[in-house]
């Protein structure tokens, strides 16, 4: 309860304030020039003001309103080391403890774990304090206190309304001089052209405390690791960025980790360790297209391979036809000269795929550059061969020293009847026919064909037939490289839409990328990927079943995980890695490795406990930072500032000590007002001070 006087004037504030100033002139004037009874006139002037005034009386029934504290408890990633995390649980109990002792104080707990980092990620205690003063209005808030290792990653440049003018304070849970260092990746290339040197720039850093430890000039052994098999040692000076080389031998994902051997009594060796991932990429893929003659799908294969922006293609014509026997030389009936020599003796190996479109023998190139051929598939390269009539005649490029780099034999015979092609047992398994024409219509509604060249498959895998189950499209492969054979020559139909058309670009550009060995056309694999906090594995195979996954994490602890069927040719599994690091794939045939990287790779670049990043918004704020490690030998003991209420006019932080503000916030029940001069008593004293006053004078 409580009883206040206050004002409500009967005329307007300006009038009465022009009354009062005449009336005081008045009196004044009286005063000085000593006129009988001057007090008296004085005093009913008074009487007349107060009673325009109108003093009251308002009487509230007031109920206090206790005052809000929050409190952020730092549960990051950082929190976790250097037994941080039994300090922090330690002042959240001491803290809660002492706060209890005061009755109008109401504490609000927040925890922040890592999770609740928004896109930047980091440490966000500013965005956790923000979110929880929603709905405190400001006149309660007495003020915040962050539990931390001061690692905080959204700290304002300026505190603003982030406290709404109410101390923010800190506990710091670690040491105030740790040792640690780091691993710095300044640059790192995103993509890498095959067989290119490229550069990662990296710096070692190291803290005071460790710095100050080293003599000058000290360098830090740096564990470079390719594809969790080659490893190289540098030894990298402290503090100086250096460029380690890499190169990438392979398309697709190469995965590098580098490692900083650790330093004796350092803060973690988390930081030690950074992955980085390389795209490798062709610069230009260079194809060489021999036509054996001139024919309608010809076209086919040149508009298909030139609307491929990186690949280079070179394509020669054998213009000679069969049935020309008038003698002229092959030279003279050549438009441009056939660079025979030059293409498959000098440059052979330059080319990444060569694609014999309906070739046959007509002398035009020489058995021993075909020998080159097959020497040139042994050692790793791709051979195409799109196969016309005269593969089941003498004339067929089976003759040749390609015999025994061709998966199929030629039985003869050419069947020429309309067909549709189909997907094999093997086609619906393989990558490169799995899922072929997904977006169109069904293999059953493909385009028809005309015509097979009768074969018999030796070795590989066929993954489309034709007519009674024939060999139509045959994948294979031959010492380290590979050869795909076309037994047909209508593919150009489906290109032209022919009966409704097929996938024919698509089923062409994947054959000659599985040539090339595109890691997302191998049909025997295994893949590991980063998702989100888990591994994706997944298996591709031709068999029926596939083995256990074998998984050996970054300290050599292993684990192994069955993979599920996800389709034809297709498992798949997840795993929780629980750490950052690589981790090694292996099922007893394929093998693979996965680059996990920091869930938060800038909550864990530094920490050493710090006050220097929350010092500047506390000073604005009028709170405190305080070690709670201050004078403790014990590692798990801890030092608690006492807790004091303060007025708002009065600092909220001093030596050993902090301070949560006393709004003195309340709310009304009630209240009712009561005229202190009544109007009949006003009246009354008034007119018994004019009448004196008149009496006085009359004598």
């Amino acid at each position: 309860m409580l009883d206040t006087v206050t004002f409500a004037p009967l005329i307007p504030l300006w009038l009465l304030g022009v009354l009062g100033a005449a009336a005081l002139a008045l009196g004044a004037l009286h005063l000085r020039r000593h006129v009988a009874n001057g007090a008296l006139r004085i005093a009913a002037f008074a009487a007349v003001l107060a009673a325009l005034a109108n003093p009251v009386i308002r009487h509230e029934d007031r109920d206090a309103l206790s005052d809000i504290a929050i409190i952020v408890v730092d549960e990051s990633d950082s929190q976790t080391i250097d037994g941080r995390a039994a300090r922090t649980a330690a002042a959240r109990e001491a803290v809660a403890k002492r706060l209890k002792d005061f009755s109008d104080l109401e504490v609000r707990w927040v925890t922040y774990r890592q999770s609740d980092a928004g896109p930047g990620g980091g440490t966000q205690l500013f965005k956790a304090l923000s979110d929880a003063m929603i709905g405190v209005p400001p006149e309660r808030f007495a003020g915040a206190l962050f539990i931390t290792d001061g690692q905080v990653h959204d700290v304002p440049k300026e505190i603003g309304n982030a406290t709404r003018k109410a101390p923010l304070h800190a506990l710091i849970t670690g040491r105030r001089k740790e040792a640690d260092r780091q691993l710095v990746i300044e640059q790192a290339p995103r993509f890498a052209i095959v067989g290119q040197q490229r550069f990662i720039s990296l710096r070692v850093t190291e803290t005071d405390a460790l710095a100050g430890a080293s003599p000058p000039g000290r360098t830090v052994k740096v564990t470079v690791t390719i594809d969790g098999r080659t490893s190289r040692d540098y030894q990298v000076p402290t503090g100086e960025r250096v460029n380690v080389p890499l190169t990438v031998e392979h398309g697709g994902q190469t995965v590098v980790e580098l490692v900083a051997e650790a330093a004796q009594g350092e803060l973690t060796t988390q930081n030690n360790r950074a992955i980085v991932t390389t795209q490798g990429i062709r610069e230009r893929l260079r194809v060489l297209l021999v036509s054996g003659e001139p024919h309608a799908g010809e076209r086919t294969w040149r508009n298909l391979l030139k609307a491929d922006a990186a690949v280079d293609l070179v394509h020669f014509t054998i213009l000679r036809p069969p049935e020309k026997q008038d003698g002229t030389p092959i030279r003279e009936l050549s438009l441009i000269a056939f660079p025979t020599r030059e293409l498959f003796s000098e440059k052979l190996d330059e080319f990444d795929l060569i694609i014999f479109d309906r070739y046959q023998r007509r002398g035009v190139l020489p058995l021993i550059y075909l020998v080159n051929v097959a020497k040139y598939v042994e050692d790793g390269g791709a051979v195409l061969a799109a196969a016309g009539p005269a593969f089941s005649t003498p004339l067929s490029l089976y003759r040749t020293p390609l015999a025994d780099v061709l998966p199929s034999i030629p039985t003869g015979g050419v069947i020429e009847q309309p067909f549709r092609p189909a997907l094999t047992e093997k086609g619906r398994r393989h990558p490169v026919t799995r899922d072929l024409g997904k977006s169109g219509p069904g293999p059953d509604k493909w385009g028809r064909w005309f015509r097979l060249i009768d074969s018999t498959a030796e070795r590989g895998d066929v993954v489309m037939s034709g007519p009674q189950n024939k060999p139509l499209v045959v994948l294979a492969r031959y010492g380290k490289g590979r050869v795909a054979q076309l037994l047909s020559d209508h593919a150009w139909l489906w290109a032209r839409g022919y009966d409704g058309g097929g996938p024919q670009a698509e089923l062409l550009r994947r054959v000659a990328h599985w040539l090339m060995k595109q890691p997302d056309l191998e049909e025997e694999a295994l893949i590991g990927r980063q998702n989100g906090a888990a591994i994706a594995i997944e298996r591709r195979s031709m068999a029926d079943t596939v083995a256990p996954v074998a998984i050996t994490g970054p300290a050599g602890k292993k684990s192994e995980i069955t993979l599920k069927p996800a389709g034809p040719g297709l498992w798949r599994g997840t795993f929780s890695p629980g750490r950052p690091g690589l981790f090694q794939l292996d099922d007893g045939t394929k093998s693979a490795i996965v680059a996990v990287g920091e869930p938060d790779p800038r909550e864990r670049s530094d920490m050493v406990s710090t006050d220097r990043k929350l010092k500047p918004v506390i000073a604005q704020s009028g709170g405190g930072a305080f070690w709670l490690r201050d004078g403790q030998s014990d590692p798990g003991a801890i030092t608690l500032p006492r807790i004091r209420r303060v007025s708002a006019d009065r600092r909220a932080a001093g030596a050993g000590w902090l301070g949560f503000r006393r709004n003195e916030a309340f709310i009304v029940k009630s209240a009712d007002e009561r005229a202190l001069i009544a109007g009949l008593l006003a009246l009354a004293v008034i007119l018994s001070l004019l009448g004196f006053t008149w009496y006085r004078e009359g004598r």
